[in-house]
């Protein structure tokens, strides 16, 4: 399926929060922009999985937005079991990952969607396809709202994709930093000294 490249940046809607509008440096993806894309991927998904029943895997928290937005354009049958990942690191880097929500549904057999937002170093969606191929699924494929190749860690790839974007640090549509902006309806980047790590402060002598 052929890959959308995001928009030019966007001015700021002036309807949110005054305190986000301060923290974003713009608008990335637009909410037009991300209805038209998951329009488009959702027929590409419809065709491949016509006549067959598919067990949706989104991972939690981030892709519950793009999860609900998509799944309206899925005309096949299908269940929905949640997964729950977690990275705890340092800052902004991700660090070990710990399955925190496990399934309920047996995945023996199923064909499988696994729905995450956003693809970077590929470590999430390579530990939860070789957790999920070891249960002996019929089919296995990954799909992603966003993909920042350039922070690639191995050859990973997905298999649907809705936008490439840069190396930017995004929030919104469901995206957090600190738990914070997932209900912006749009993709927006933050400003590096929102997420920068704090200089320590030197003590007086």
């Amino acid at each position: 399926m052929p890959l959308s490249k995001p928009p030019l940046a966007d001015t700021l809607d002036r309807r949110m929060p005054a305190a986000h509008r301060s923290a974003l440096a713009g608008v990335l993806i637009p909410e037009a922009a991300l209805r038209r894309r998951i329009a488009l991927m959702g027929r590409a998904i419809a065709r491949d999985y016509a006549g067959k029943e598919v067990l949706v895997i989104p991972l939690l928290s981030g892709a519950v937005l793009f999860l609900a937005d998509l799944l309206r354009r899925l005309p096949f049958p299908l269940r929905v079991d949640f997964l729950g990942v977690s990275s705890y690191g340092q800052g902004t880097e991700s660090g070990d990952l710990v399955f925190n929500k496990d399934l309920q549904l047996d995945v023996r057999g199923a064909h499988v969607l696994v729905i995450d937002d956003i693809l970077d170093t590929g470590k999430t969606l390579r530990a939860v396809t070789g957790k999920l191929l070891a249960m002996k699924p019929a089919s296995l494929r990954t799909c992603v709202l966003l993909d920042k190749v350039g922070r690639r860690v191995g050859s990973f790839e997905a298999d649907y994709v809705g936008f490439r974007i840069p190396n930017l640090f995004v929030v919104g549509y469901g995206m957090d930093f600190a738990a914070r902006y997932r209900n912006l309806p749009y993709v927006g980047v933050l400003k590096p000294e929102v997420y920068a790590p704090k200089p320590a402060r030197r003590s007086a002598a």
